[in-house]
């Protein structure tokens, strides 16, 4: 417990007791147990989490962007994974003043203590919300994330466009599954049918001919066609 307090950045350390008091025990082994065994877990739930983060913010107010990374950086090495959504919150509450400057905050964040439940809102909701605004950073960063030999960079190439919408770089978006079509992982193929579940909205006659022609894994085959 002490090393805990010493590695929180200061700007945190007011929502510790109230992260505190809120643990439940039960729920803390149940929500251990869904996600693997990924960290342990203080037992709260999502709105209750996310209100006390925001009453800490109307408290503090917001941190200062110069200090984003230590102050991300501390909760990431919190032993409790609501620590760990606590900071990915933030950087979703802070992404529109977020930059390209920022991306190797996170893809940081994307490779430590990597599950689904951060990856994916950090790809859609953070890096994504940043290239959107700034496409001129895509080449260089899909670029490294496609050919990462990491797992979690690879499904965030395929999903940080998730939110684009119309706005999705359909030639580039297809590009990326045809290079990962055959890869063994679960979450890559689940990734690949979500991404284009997601896009067949905007443009379903383009999902249903890329499906047609590319050879999709029968996961990613089944998620992308799912609501078509």
């Amino acid at each position: 417990m002490s090393d805990r307090r010493v590695a929180l950045h200061p700007w945190w350390a007011p929502l510790e007791p109230a992260l505190s008091a809120a643990a439940l025990r039960p729920p803390a082994l149940a929500m251990q147990r869904y996600m693997k065994d990924v960290a342990p877990f203080y037992g709260i739930k999502s709105p209750e989490r996310r209100a006390l983060l925001m009453a800490h913010m109307d408290r503090v107010g917001p941190p200062a962007l110069g200090e984003l990374a230590e102050i991300c950086r501390s909760a990431f090495v919190q032993r409790e994974r609501e620590w760990q959504y606590c900071a990915v919150d933030l950087l979703q509450r802070l992404a529109k003043k977020l930059g390209p400057a920022h991306l190797p905050l996170v893809e940081e964040l994307i490779i430590t203590k990597s599950w689904w439940d951060t990856v994916d809102l950090l790809s859609s909701n953070v890096a994504g919300s940043i290239l959107l605004r700034h496409p001129e950073g895509i080449p260089e960063w899909h670029c490294r994330w496609t050919e990462s030999h990491d797992m979690w960079l690879v499904r965030a190439a395929i999903l940080y466009q998730l939110k684009w919408k119309e706005g999705t770089n359909a030639d580039l978006l297809f590009v990326t599954i045809r290079r990962h079509a055959a890869h063994p992982e679960f979450f890559i193929r689940k990734a690949i049918g979500w991404s284009l579940r997601t896009y067949a909205r905007s443009d379903p006659k383009a999902v249903l001919a890329f499906v047609a022609e590319v050879p999709l894994s029968a996961l990613s085959r089944r998620e992308a066609l799912k609501h078509l």
